[in-house]
């Protein structure tokens, strides 16, 4: 048998890209890495495979815990995990979600070329940095009161289709149509209300960004042609989340479960995974907050679209109608929805956890909006400023393999410490403009530092894995031409 070792913890080569972690001592189901041994090399380096044997420990775990081709080092479950606890007897984690409750990406399509682009890149990046909002703090597209966020909360972008925000088809190419059930307002603390109610409609900071891209390849002509993608086309690609009241509500549950939950957090390794139990009220109001966070991230991605479509409109002299300006897909990233798997033959209600890791449903799968249903669901997987994104379908395999899951992006080599020193963001620009004609303008030159492409995986190695395990299947290459960041 094939192994790989990393400090003390040993994988064993269960098949090709599939490394497993034997269950032993109080791990309650062995823990699977999917990757190259090139990308282990470098999943090794941090506490990911510590942090992916630790989330076996927690209760309801199904089959295994799951580390995506991107894995690295995350809040007590490494972002690129997949969790799936059972919804009856297991638990929800909201370290298993993440901060950014549905940090996501969607990307909308155009009928520009490049050769059409070319030369107004500069006029096109200012005009897209002057009027989305971006970086630390408040600043939206729209501005609300307390009622219009419970009402986004709980109606997601049903809201801004009533308020001009939004088409009809935008909502049907958007995962869930842009709306969980079983969402709550008033499950979400008036402090985090607080903090999204000035932030609708803004990227952040950190590795959120804004990408005008041109379509280099196309792999599979016939699910291109689907989701209507080809070769020179200019699409726009928007990365971002549920801003403060994401990390709020993630927050105060938190806190909420290390005090009333004490007994199930002393038999984790780690308190960063605190859980609450299967059918507990604090499991259903975490439930029921984070649908609503997950709303509100859908409007915030949705608005910050709107306001492209307008942009465009202004720099190209023409209607966005008349650009074909459509919305491809958006999906989520750090995500736990209920779900219903077959497990050992039977079907069960799962908590699928996704922190930094995408759903990929394949094709034929009823979820899978109906203009997509024939050739699976797209994903999107985004690069770094400096290498290309990939839009895949969800793959044959992914059902068994992965709870129907991929990988969300690169994945970051180095911390943002690490980033900052070894890099200024001002020569990053330079060289990404010089060398690739990518145009780049952020808040401050850190950001930029922090996102520079030497601090990110391999991208085409992480697409690699995720096509040939059948879970994520290439469909089309882009590369960045300009880029806007917080």
């Amino acid at each position: 048998m094939t192994t790989f070792d990393a400090d003390g913890i040993t994988l064993e080569k269960v098949r090709e890209y599939v490394w497993e972690i034997p269950q032993e001592g109080d791990m309650r189901a062995p823990a699977r890495v999917l990757a190259s041994e090139a990308l282990l090399e470098e999943i090794k380096e941090d506490k990911t495979l510590e942090q992916i044997t630790n989330t076996t420990h927690l209760p309801g775990i199904t089959n295994y815990a799951i580390c995506m081709p991107d894995g690295h080092q995350g809040y007590g479950f490494p972002v690129g995990g997949v969790g799936a606890l059972d919804a009856e007897n297991g638990c929800i984690s909201p370290g298993a979600v993440g901060y950014d409750i549905n940090c996501g990406v969607r990307m909308m399509r155009t009928n520009l070329t490049y050769d059409e682009l070319q030369g107004r890149e500069e006029e096109l990046v200012d005009s897209l940095f002057t009027n989305i909002p971006s970086g630390l703090g408040g600043g939206g597209v729209v501005e609300a009161g307390v009622d219009t966020v419970e009402e986004i909360l709980e109606r997601g972008v049903d809201w801004a289709l009533e308020h001009g925000h939004a088409v009809e088809e935008d909502l049907l190419h958007c995962e869930d149509e842009g709306m969980r059930e079983g969402a709550d307002a008033d499950k979400v603390s008036q402090k985090a209300k607080d903090r999204g109610k000035n932030q609708i409609g803004s990227l952040g900071s950190g590795n959120h960004f804004l990408e005008v891209q041109r379509v280099t390849d196309v792999f599979d002509g016939d699910v291109g042609e689907a989701y209507g993608l080809e070769e020179d086309q200019i699409v726009v690609l928007i990365h971002c989340g549920s801003r403060g009241l994401g990390h709020q509500t993630c927050n105060d549950y938190l806190r909420k479960i290390e005090k009333q939950h004490q007994g199930l957090l002393n038999q984790l390794p780690d308190k960063e995974l605190a859980a609450a139990p299967a059918g507990s009220q604090l499991a259903e109001d975490y439930y029921a907050a984070m649908n609503a966070a997950i709303n509100f991230a859908w409007v915030n991605r949705q608005l910050i679209m709107h306001r492209t479509r307008q942009v465009f409109e202004r720099v190209f002299g023409r209607s966005w109608e008349e650009m074909d300006m459509h919305l491809l897909y958006d999906v989520a990233h750090n995500i736990a929805k209920k779900e219903i798997h077959t497990v050992g033959g039977e079907e069960r209600e799962l908590y699928v956890h996704r922190k930094g890791a995408t759903r990929a449903f394949p094709a034929g799968h009823p979820e899978v909006p109906k203009a997509y249903r024939d050739v699976g669901q797209p994903v999107i997987i985004p690069g770094s400023m400096g290498a290309g994104s990939y839009v895949l379908r969800g793959g044959e395999n992914s059902m068994d393999l992965t709870f129907g899951s991929t990988a969300h992006g690169a994945g970051r080599l180095m911390s943002r410490t690490q980033a900052k020193s070894e890099y200024w963001g001002g020569d990053v620009q330079q060289e990404l403009e010089e060398q690739d004609q990518i145009y780049v303008k952020a808040q401050s030159g850190a950001t930029v530092a922090e996102e520079a492409p030497g601090v990110y995986k391999d991208v085409d190695e992480v697409v690699r894995v995720s096509d040939e395990l059948g879970i994520g299947d290439k469909v089309a290459r882009t590369f960045p031409v300009c880029n806007i960041k917080g």
